[in-house]
C-alpha cells in the first residue's frame, strides 16, 4: 500500500493550559492589563470611577460592532461600510423622528435598514462574486452619501429624554455603564455560536479552506450574507446608540469609525487571512486601544498623535501574527505513516 500522509494538529498536542493561556489572544489581554495598571498609577484621573465610565460609554458601539466584524474577518472577508452604516442609521433616526414617526418605530426602521445594508453587501459578495473589499468600498461612499444628504448640513438635537437617559445610568458606583449589559448579552450570544455551533465551525471552516468548507457541507454563501446582514443591524444599533448618547443626529458620525473597528479586531488575534480568532481577544483589542488612547488624551497628546501610535501598534500586531504563523509552520513537520502489503 501506498504512503498516506497524516496532518499533524499540534495545537491539541498541547496541554490544555497552552492552548488556553500561551495564546495571541491572552497575549492581547495581558498587555491590556498591563497598560491599565500602568496607566492607574502614571496616568493622572485614570484610574478614576469617571473615566471608566466615560470610556466604556464611549466604546459601547465599537465593541458591538467588532462582533459580527470579527466573524466576517474570520470568513477571510471584510466590511469597511460599518462606519458609514452608523451615519446613515444616526442620520434617518433623527429625520424619522423628526417627521412624527414614533422613536421605537423609527429605531425598528433603522434597524431593518441597517439589515438591509448588511444584505446588499453580502449578496453583492457571495452571489455576484464580487471582492468583499470592493463592494464594501461601493457601499460605504453609498451608505455616507446618503447619510448626508438627508440632513446635510442641519441637526435634531430633540430626543425622547428617557430613551437618552438609557446611555447615562451607571451600575451602582462600579464606573459601569448599564448599557454595557446589552453588550455582554451581545458578546455571551456570540462567543456561543462562533465556538460552540456548527455554524461557527463554519465559519472557522471557510476562512481556512473555503473548497474545503464547501466539500464538508458548509454553506459557504449562505454563512457569509448572514455575518455581514449582522455587522449591518450592528451597526445601525451602534448609529442609534451614538445618537441618543450624543443627543444629535448629524450625517458625518462614524467617520473613520470602520477604521477603528478593524484595527481592533486585528489586534486582538483575528488574522487578515481568515481562518484564525477568538472573541475574547477581540474585546481586549477594543479596550486596549480605547484605554490607550484615553490615557494619552490625560496626558495632553494631540488625536493626530494617538492616530500614529495606533497605526504603528496595528502594523506591530500583524507582523508579529505573520511572525508567529512563520515560526510555528518552521518548526511542525507532517508526521506520515506508512503501511505495507
Amino acid at each position: 500500500m501506498s504512503a498516506v500522509a497524516v496532518q499533524a494538529y499540534p495545537d491539541y498536542g498541547q496541554p490544555l493550559w497552552k492552548r488556553v493561556f500561551l495564546t495571541r489572544e491572552m497575549a492581547i489581554v495581558a498587555l491590556l492589563a498591563v497598560t491599565l495598571l500602568v496607566a492607574s498609577i502614571a496616568v493622572p484621573y485614570f484610574a478614576d470611577r469617571l473615566t471608566a465610565y466615560n470610556l466604556l460609554r464611549d466604546m459601547f458601539a465599537t465593541l458591538i460592532i467588532a462582533l459580527p466584524m470579527a466573524l466576517v474577518m474570520i470568513t477571510g472577508d471584510i466590511d469597511i461600510s460599518v462606519g458609514s452604516m452608523v451615519g446613515l442609521s444616526c442620520s434617518l433616526l433623527g429625520l424619522l423622528y423628526a417627521s412624527g414617526v414614533p422613536f421605537e418605530l423609527a429605531m425598528v426602521i433603522v434597524l431593518v435598514v441597517g439589515a438591509a445594508g448588511g444584505l446588499l453587501n453580502g449578496l453583492l459578495v457571495t452571489r455576484i462574486g464580487l471582492p468583499a473589499l470592493a463592494v464594501t468600498i461601493g457601499t460605504m461612499a453609498l451608505f455616507r452619501g446618503i447619510a448626508v444628504g438627508l440632513l446635510g448640513t442641519s441637526t435634531i438635537t430633540k430626543f425622547p429624554q428617557a430613551w437618552t437617559d438609557l446611555t447615562k445610568y451607571e451600575i451602582g458606583h462600579t464606573g459601569i455603564p448599564f448599557i454595557i449589559v446589552i453588550f455582554v448579552l451581545l458578546l455571551a450570544a456570540f462567543v456561543y455560536v462562533l465556538h460552540f455551533t456548527r455554524f461557527g465551525r463554519g465559519v472557522y471552516a471557510i476562512g481556512l479552506n473555503s473548497e474545503a468548507a464547501a466539500f464538508s457541507g458548509v454553506n459557504r454563501e449562505r454563512t457569509r450574507t448572514i455575518l455581514f446582514v449582522l455587522a449591518g443591524t450592528l451597526s445601525a444599533m451602534g448609529g442609534i446608540y451614538w445618537t441618543l448618547l450624543r443627543g444629535t443626529a448629524r450625517g458625518d458620525v462614524g467617520d473613520g469609525l470602520e477604521l477603528q473597528v478593524i484595527a481592533a479586531v486585528v489586534l486582538g488575534g483575528v488574522s487578515v487571512f481568515g481562518g484564525i480568532g477568538a472573541l475574547h481577544g477581540v474585546v481586549a483589542g477594543v479596550l486596549l486601544i480605547g484605554a490607550l488612547s484615553s490615557a494619552l488624551r490625560l496626558v495632553g497628546v494631540t488625536a493626530e498623535v494617538i492616530k500614529i501610535i495606533t497605526g504603528v501598534l496595528l502594523i506591530g500586531s500583524v507582523v508579529a501574527g505573520s511572525l508567529i504563523t512563520w515560526i510555528q509552520n518552521r518548526r511542525v513537520k507532517p508526521t506520515s505513516a506508512t503501511a505495507g502489503g
